[in-house]
């Protein structure tokens, strides 16, 4: 059976390819049978192994990972109509023909954008306390004990100049 891996990401959106090797390379730089020119994919990001009527997906260590249906995965099954997603692309397995996106753009990307994961809720070190819990001992209300000395002195300053000027006035 024919199958063929269809991007469905925009930028790359149509583009596909046929699987029609036992071993497919996927990834970013020129020598790979698949190059997606795409950041967030690695320079040899996984390969695509046609196995009697599986079709197998193995990781090759990448960065940014490799999911089927959002579940990352190092070595799974990939069947017709699942999600695949290589860094921030996405694309489908479908079978059938269709033409094929081998003949990618020819400028080679360098390096493999990461993708920001930032903090989960639990490693930000507050030990599991939520943050909006320890916000109040953190960021209190400022007291306005220096705008308080800062009136207080210049207001004696304005009395005392006010002073003077009354005792200079007097005397002429």
């Amino acid at each position: 059976m024919p199958y063929r891996l269809v991007v469905l990401s925009e930028g790359f959106t149509g583009r596909s390819y046929e699987l029609k090797v036992d071993r497919t390379t996927v990834g970013r730089v020129e020598g790979n049978a698949f190059c997606i020119p795409e950041p967030s994919i690695s320079s040899h990001h996984c390969e695509i192994l046609l196995k009697g009527n599986d079709v197998v997906v193995k990781d090759l260590d990448s960065t940014n990972g490799t999911y089927i249906n959002d579940e990352r995965v190092t070595e799974a099954v990939l069947r017709p109509g699942q999600l695949l997603r290589l860094g921030q692309l996405e694309m489908r397995l479908e079978t059938g023909t269709g033409t094929s996106g081998a003949s990618a753009s020819k400028k080679a990307l360098d390096q493999t954008l990461v993708i920001p994961q930032g903090v989960k809720f639990g490693e930000s070190g507050t030990g599991g306390v939520h943050p909006a819990d320890t916000a109040t001992a953190v960021f209190q209300r400022k007291t306005d004990k220096s705008n308080k000395v800062f009136w207080v002195v210049v207001g004696t300053a304005v009395f005392v100049l006010l002073a003077i000027i009354g005792y200079a006035l007097s005397k002429i």
